[in-house]
């Protein structure tokens, strides 16, 4: 099985890169977020994903372990095979994965190519108790996340998510930016206050 390749990027194509290791050149598929930042020339390392069946062997790169680790954790839900899982990984990073998978906000998964409805809501519900080191959800964000959906957040809270959605934020971003303000300024802060924590949050 190969795990990695080092080599000098020999062509980009829509949906895969070929590396050039000492002569040979590997078919490698990737996620468009991953082909965006690769160039002919340029040599690149890659951490490689492994698939045989009967009739073809398939690599597929990632530029971080923690990348590669989401495209197998997405294939371990009933419908997702590698394309789906690539589609997903090409419009979300894997923070984005574990906010949506916190928050439990299907519409975000729903946004890849090939993902509905039906299989956004069962990749959320299936790996929301998958392997929290590796899905980085946040215990406050998750907490928040529920007592949002009962409508059982403090007033000051609840309504700084909303300003952050109504300026166009996803649901998802709005409430961790949310989160994240309120672990820094404390249970008692202020919907202003939230709000402008929560700005700085989502700016970096």
């Amino acid at each position: 099985m190969i795990g990695k390749l080092k080599g000098v990027i020999d062509g980009v194509g829509e949906d895969h890169v070929i590396i050039d290791v000492q002569g040979v050149g590997y078919v490698v598929q990737a996620s468009s977020r991953t082909l965006q930042g690769l160039h002919n020339g340029e040599a690149v390392t890659l951490f490689i994903e492994t698939q045989v069946r009967e009739d073809a062997i398939r690599l597929f790169g990632f530029t971080t372990e923690q990348e590669r680790e989401w495209f197998r954790l997405l294939q371990s839900v009933q419908g997702v095979g590698a394309k789906v899982a690539l589609a997903i990984l090409s419009i979300l990073s894997g923070n984005e994965i574990a906010t949506a998978i916190g928050t439990q906000d299907k519409a975000m998964i729903g946004r890849a190519p090939g993902v509905g409805p039906k299989l956004a809501q069962r990749i959320v519900t299936e790996l929301k108790d998958k392997s929290p080191a590796l899905t980085a959800i946040d215990l406050g964000l998750s907490t928040l996340a529920t007592s949002v959906a009962e409508r059982a957040a403090p007033k000051p809270v609840a309504d700084a998510i909303s300003a952050l959605a109504n300026l166009g934020y996803p649901q998802a971003s709005a409430m961790s930016a949310i989160a994240a303000a309120v672990k820094a300024l404390g249970d008692g802060a202020e919907t202003s206050a939230l709000i402008r924590q929560g700005l700085k949050e989502l700016a970096k």
